[in-house]
């Protein structure tokens, strides 16, 4: 078995012990038996992803969001309202060329379903403390990631008056890049990269383990310093009531720019993980 194999599984085991800590439903809450399927919205993400390189060891990364969501009276329009900006930083610390440690803040803000109702404050700033291990491995000309994130939010909705609940949220993304007119991820590479993103939320308040699935197939093209893409993404998972589930197709264009202030230039394989 390789390394990456055994790393892999002991980071499963951790990550299935830290979810038995507090794998609680909400207290008090009634679930119904019949599941409650809400009709699908849309909404739109804007990104831009920047990754500063300053040892062999040591890099910056930093992500920034803009993101809409469909009007209230029009599921279809993406981007009818505000929704989210998002901001995340972190520090990396690379182990091995295949596996690495990144850790940092959060700060979201979430705007009102409705704003300018007095019954909602506009924006709430949601801080979060974020780590996350990302191993990868090649399969022939395929760069596969596999990304466990943990996130620990301080969060509350944007009712008036309503108060922060502290909820831990545990992800696992797996990522496939595939070069389409390179024999490898490199630079001027058109590439596809489907992926698959499981969350998981424990909490006091939270009455289903479960948070979401997403499922998202980009399609880009790296040039130099730059990586180009976007696509199609789908989200599934339970709401705040009970039995009640939601469903959105996301539409992402994101940018990401990556920079090596040694001086020197390894192959862009390594560069290339969101």
């Amino acid at each position: 078995m390789s390394v990456l194999s055994k790393s892999i599984k002991i980071s499963v085991v951790i990550l299935l012990l830290f979810l038995k800590v507090d794998f609680a439903k909400g207290q008090g809450v009634i679930i119904p038996d019949e599941k409650i399927g809400l009709p699908a919205t849309t909404e739109n993400w804007n990104g831009l992803y920047l990754k500063l390189r300053f040892s062999d060891k040591w890099w910056w990364y930093q992500e920034n969001h803009y993101r809409r969501r469909s009007s209230a009276d029009n599921r279809l329009d993406f981007v009818g309202r505000m929704s989210q900006l998002y901001n995340r930083f972190g520090m990396t610390y690379m182990f091995t060329d295949y596996f690495e440690v990144t850790f940092g803040p959060t700060l979201v803000w979430n705007f009102a379903p409705e704003r300018g109702n007095p019954e909602y404050v506009d924006s709430v700033l949601e801080p979060r403390f974020w780590h996350q291990w990302l191993l990868t491995q090649s399969v022939g000309p395929v760069k596969v990631l596999h990304q466990f994130r943990f996130e620990h939010r301080f969060k509350r909705n944007n009712d008036l008056g309503a108060e922060f609940n502290y909820t831990d949220r545990w992800r696992y993304k797996i990522t496939a890049y595939v070069p389409l007119n390179k024999p490898r991820m490199e630079n001027k590479t058109f590439f596809i990269a489907p992926s698959n993103e499981f969350f998981f939320e424990t909490g006091k308040q939270v009455w289903n383990i479960f948070e979401e699935n997403r499922i998202y197939t980009a399609i880009g093209y790296t040039y130099n310093n730059y990586m180009f893409f976007g696509g199609h993404m789908w989200t599934y998972g339970p709401t705040a009531t009970p039995a009640t589930y939601r469903n959105r197709h996301i539409i992402r264009l994101n940018v990401m720019y990556t920079f090596d202030f040694r001086g020197k230039r390894k192959p862009l394989t390594r560069d290339f993980a969101f």
